[in-house]
Formats: structure tokens, sequence, C-alpha cells
């Protein structure tokens, strides 16, 4: 296909074989689509990135202050941590990712936003498994422990049901939830993607432990379905005491 497709790299990983390419399709104008896949399945795509654009912007501009510093649960193709970088308020930004291959894409380039995220000297990446390291005394920098942040985005499983990993389950209930806001400074706020509506039941868990819970609808237009399209972004504060 020349030009209209290329396999960039292909790399085993503890969820499967991962797989980073570029594609044109000429009826959607001229330009490259990133996509990654996961075994034979879709994870992302550089076409759709409106939520997770969505997620940095709703998620820091409920934050209060100056000097944020700044978690980001899964690197995908960078689009929610490039929007994190654009506050100007941000300055530290942890992106916190459990594939390697993922992070040296970016690292090397090879995706198209790596550029920008290499050269801000806020940005660094973090590998291991933002699971492990919300519900853990010692937290996500993995360089100084028991940091606390001003925010906490989170852009990996499609939803609080459909997830990437079964073992991600034990991670979207209240004692989980409180170890990772453990992390958070008072009045910081968790933001979460979801490929799916709002989740009244998973909200009603993040009740229990934050303020101010809500479920932001983000629209965009998807062009394969000529109609618009949804994802959610989720909102929580926590208490000041």
């Amino acid at each position: 296909m020349g030009l209209l497709f290329e396999q960039i790299d292909s790399q085993p990983s503890s969820l499967g074989e991962i797989t980073l390419r570029r594609r044109r399709i000429p009826a959607l104008g001229d330009r490259d689509i990133y996509e990654v896949k996961l075994g034979e399945e879709f994870l992302m795509s550089s076409m759709f990135v409106d939520a997770e654009v969505a997620l940095a912007d709703l998620g820091l501009n409920a934050v209060e202050g100056e000097q944020l510093k700044v978690v980001v649960g899964g690197l995908g193709l960078g689009y929610t941590a490039e929007a994190a970088l654009k506050h100007e308020r941000v300055s530290e930004l942890l992106v916190v990712d459990a594939l390697d291959t993922v992070i040296h894409w970016h690292q090397q380039e090879k995706v198209p936003l790596g550029k920008v995220l290499n050269a801000d000297p806020r940005c660094r990446y973090v590998l291991g498994s933002f699971f492990d390291l919300a519900v853990s005394e010692s937290g996500f920098d993995t360089e100084t422990s028991g940091r606390v942040f001003d925010a906490i985005l989170l852009d990996i499983d499609h939803s609080p049901r459909a997830l990437l990993n079964e073992s991600n389950a034990s991670f979207y209930n209240a004692e989980s939830l409180g170890r990772m806001a453990a992390h958070l400074r008072p009045g910081g706020v968790f933001a979460m993607w979801s490929n799916d509506p709002p989740d009244e039941p998973f909200m009603d868990v993040l009740r229990t432990l934050f303020t101010d819970v809500d479920a932001k609808v983000v629209s965009f237009y998807n062009p394969f379905q000529n109609r618009e399209s949804t994802n959610t972004v989720f909102l929580a504060r926590k208490p000041l005491s």
C-alpha cells in the first residue's frame, strides 16, 4: 500500500503483541493517522483525541493553585500529556506507563508527540503499573517516595467495566481508590477517561471518598459512522479535610 500504510514497530509485552502503525485514509484528508493495536484489539488512534485532551483540560481547570504537580496514568500516543503541558500552571508532569515499548516509541520519537514531550523539561516518564503504584505507600514517583500531587489523570482501561487486563478490576473500588487518593493533596483532583457513558454505580463509589463528583460527556465527530460519538470524563475532588 506504499505511503498509505506503514507498520512502524511491533513488540511483545506482558499484555500481548503491541503494534504501532501509520496509515492514511484519502477520504479523510492528507494526514497521517497513528494507531496502536494490542493483539487484535485497537488500543488507541490519533484520529479521535478530543476526549484525551478534555481529560487534561477538565481535570486541570478544576484544580486551584499554581506550580501544579500532575500524574498522567497511561501514555498512549501522548495527547493527554501534551494537553496537560499546555497549562502554564503545570510545573511537573509524571507520565506512568506499564509498557516500556510505548515509552520507547516516545523517547525515540517514533510517534508525533514524542518530540514535544521529550523537549519539555517538566515531563518525565515513569515505567511501572499505574494501578500498583496507586495503591502503594511510596506512590507514583519511583525516585522520591511518598510525594503528593495536585491532579491525577487516568486513561488506561476503556471504562471501569471494560478492562485491558482483568487484574485492573481491583482498582475500581473504595479501598483502592482511597489508597490512590492518599497521593493527592487536599483539594486535588482525580479525573478519568471512559469510552462508555456515565456510570452511576462507579460515581457512587467515588462519592464515598471525594466531593464534587461529576461526569462530563465529550462529543466528537466520527467519520466512520458519520455521526457524533461520545466519551466520558469523570471528575472528583479530594476533600480539604
